[in-house]
């Protein structure tokens, strides 16, 4: 089937729009012809076998449901079957609604099921009202979705310009469960070009996974990009969706293009896992940015303590604000280990899950089990404005439990999200962008503006694009939008620096006596006892003192000599200097046993680079500024036990950041100028 074909097909079913509108919404549009579509595929599909059917039907109908099944399914030959005499050619012009319903009670409880789903049942009702279901079922009764019309790779391409559609005309939801097919085409070409040469072998056989399957999107295109290399390959598809309605449609297009529907589970990913014991050779996925996994929480924690890392969260957490790297443990879970051939992932995700969180937390945790076991590949950085509903920076991960050799402890990141040069005009965008395509002088520029806004998307990635970028990832080459970068250097070791107290006491200032008298634990001490402290500090002989020892030793003899009764314990003593002190390089260090005390004050963090010796960058960075500072060697990571806690970030930007500076202010003024005169043109024209 030609492009020109699929897509006059799919225009043509879509024209039913003409009859729905007025009655119902745009937005309602594709819950009528997706399913209607589907209806009219399986029914031209079970052609063949109707009559066989039937005929077995009567001899088995007084069995049960399970044997029914089993017995109707190798009948038709198929996954499915509908033991109805009825089609949408005889449902009569009466009673449509009834007789419709009837029909489709009659299929099999895996096809029935996404009718069901559809809501299609209510959707029946509603167009009987409008007295439009006969009209509507005439003509999906005249459109021959006949398989040897149509084969199943082509009305998975029909199904899929109609999803698009739908999308389109509901654009306001759509990026909760349809990703752009411009993100999914890049991202599956990314996760299977380096594969093509295994793709092309006969008797192919691989399976493809997507979590967050939405309509479907990634499984089709991961099923059409193999069937392009090799139309004899066998690949199974898997998923999960949470909301119905985009489970419905993804499991109705799994099954016209032949897929086994029972693959495609309804329900939450994270807290029900409903392919737990499955791996799988393809993962794609597109999860929810920025969603907190609250309600699931405590489930999530369970496995995390329970299980550890023969779960799928051993690693760690992230915070409970933002799940994304939750459904990234999960598919890393799913992949098959490099002897049993190895797995390959592409997921989207926001900028947080690279650099959220410090040494030690969640997040840097799970960062470090995918470097560390050297799973990363690849991140492929996108422009903004890419998805229906945000306009946030976005990143395509590529994951590999395979790599090639020259790969081996390296990940390329690649910035396909460079700005376009602007040119003229005015306005907050500094002007309009150039219309110089990919490959011209500003081939690092990637995306192209749409025409028509769909949502917050407002770019798309060209098909040059999507070469350029994936030619750039398959030859693993630095340029000027693409580095590689030994995965150590991602990380650190956070450090605690230390340096001494040393205090300078003022035990006469008012202003800290009168902190220390409104402090709540003086308010303990009885009123002779506080007077007889004060009394004290007043007769000392010093107005400061530059030793904690010296002003203890002086305020301990005044009250000896005083008031011997009054003895003041560790803790008032501390409460005192608290308050009458406060740091002095040129104090005497304060000790503790013969032991230098540390100011919790002064207490500081150094990130020390994985490449470096702990304790040749503390001498080059610190002790030169510092020199009477030292490291905390109590505090050590937990899976080394060196001194430092293990953390790794990605800081992309900073790795492709460009200094560009500011324009010189003869150009700022000729600008003003320029501006100032076209208004006074402006005002001119009016009063003229």
């Amino acid at each position: 089937m030609t492009d020109n074909n699929f897509s006059s097909t799919a225009a043509f079913l879509w024209s039913v729009a003409d009859l729905l509108r007025g009655d119902f919404k745009q937005s309602q549009y594709g819950r009528i012809i997706l399913p209607f579509t589907l209806l009219r595929r399986l029914e031209c599909v079970l052609e063949a076998t109707k009559s066989a059917v039937l005929e077995k039907y009567e001899t088995v109908k007084a069995m049960p449901i399970e044997a029914q099944d089993k017995l109707l399914t190798h009948a038709a030959q198929l996954s499915y079957y509908n033991t109805s005499k009825m089609d949408l050619n005889r449902l009569g012009e009466t009673d449509v609604s009834s007789n419709l319903e009837s029909y489709i009670q009659s299929f099999s409880p895996n096809a029935r099921e996404i009718f069901e789903h559809f809501d299609f049942f209510n959707t029946l009702d509603k167009l009987a009202e409008a007295d439009l279901l006969y009209k509507v079922a005439k003509r999906f009764a005249t459109t021959d979705l006949h398989p040897d019309v149509i084969n199943n790779y082509g009305m998975g391409l029909v199904f899929e310009e109609l999803i698009r559609r739908f999308a389109e005309s509901s654009n306001e939801t759509a990026g909760e469960h349809f990703t752009p097919r411009d993100i999914v085409r890049l991202t599956t070409s990314l996760v299977f070009t380096n594969d093509d040469d295994a793709l092309t072998q006969s008797g192919l056989v691989r399976s493809i996974y997507d979590p967050t399957a939405g309509t479907g999107g990634f499984l089709s295109s991961g099923m059409e990009y193999v069937l392009e290399l090799n139309n004899k390959a066998s690949l199974s598809a898997f998923g999960q969706e949470l909301n119905p309605e985009s489970y419905a449609i993804c499991k109705a297009d799994m099954l016209i293009k032949g897929q086994k529907v029972d693959n495609i589970k309804l329900g939450n990913t994270l807290s029900n896992d409903q392919l737990r014991t499955e791996k799988f050779d393809y993962m794609l996925s597109n999860p929810p940015f920025g969603v907190d996994w609250k309600k699931i929480q405590k489930q999530i924690n369970d496995e995390h303590t329970e299980k550890g890392f023969e779960g799928r969260f051993g690693p760690g957490l992230p915070r409970v604000s933002d799940g994304s790297l939750l459904f990234l443990m999960h598919l890393v879970s799913k992949m098959r280990p490099q002897h049993e051939g190895g797995s390959r992932i592409g997921i989207i995700l926001n900028g947080s899950p690279l650099f959220t969180g410090g040494a030690g937390s969640g997040e840097s945790e799970i960062r470090r089990y995918i470097l560390e076991n050297d799973l990363l590949e690849a991140i492929v950085a996108l422009p903004t404005d890419m998805f229906y509903n945000t306009g946030i920076a976005t990143y395509v991960w590529v994951l590999s439990s395979h790599k090639p050799a020259n790969r081996k402890g390296k990940v390329q990141l690649i910035n396909a999200a460079k700005e376009r040069a602007k040119t003229g005009g005015r306005g907050r965008s500094g002007g309009g962008e150039s219309t110089e395509e990919v490959g011209s002088s500003q081939e690092s520029v990637f995306y192209a503006a749409m025409r028509k806004s769909l949502g917050s998307k407002r770019k798309e990635l060209t098909e040059d694009a999507i070469e350029t970028i994936v030619k750039t990832y398959g030859r693993f080459v630095e340029n000027d939008f693409s580095k590689i970068f030994d995965y150590q250097q991602f990380g650190y070791r956070r450090i605690t620096v230390e340096r001494p107290l040393q205090l300078a006491v003022y035990p006469k200032d008012e202003l800290r006596i009168t902190a220390l008298s409104t402090d709540k634990a003086w308010d303990k001490l009885n009123e002779p006892t506080q007077h007889t402290i004060l009394s004290a500090l007043a007769s000392l002989n010093n107005d400061k003192y530059l030793s904690r020892d010296v002003f203890l030793n002086a305020l301990t003899t005044e009250l000896e000599t005083a008031t011997p009764s009054v003895k003041l314990s560790a803790a008032q003593l501390k409460l005192i200097v608290k308050h009458l002190s406060e740091h002095d390089d040129e104090a005497e260090v304060c000790k503790t046993k013969g032991k230098i005390e540390a100011n919790p004050d002064l207490r500081d963090n150094e990130n020390v680079p994985l490449t470096e010796s702990v304790d040749d960058y503390f001498a080059r960075e610190v002790l030169p500024h510092v020199p009477n500072a030292w490291i905390d060697t109590k505090k050590t990571d937990e899976q080394d036990g060196e001194v430092g806690i293990v953390g790794y970030e990605i800081p992309f930007n900073r790795h492709f950041y460009e200094y560009v500076p500011p324009r010189s202010l003869t150009e700022i003024d000729a600008d003003l100028d320029k501006v100032s005169s076209d208004i006074m043109q402006l005002l001119n024209e009016v009063h003229s």
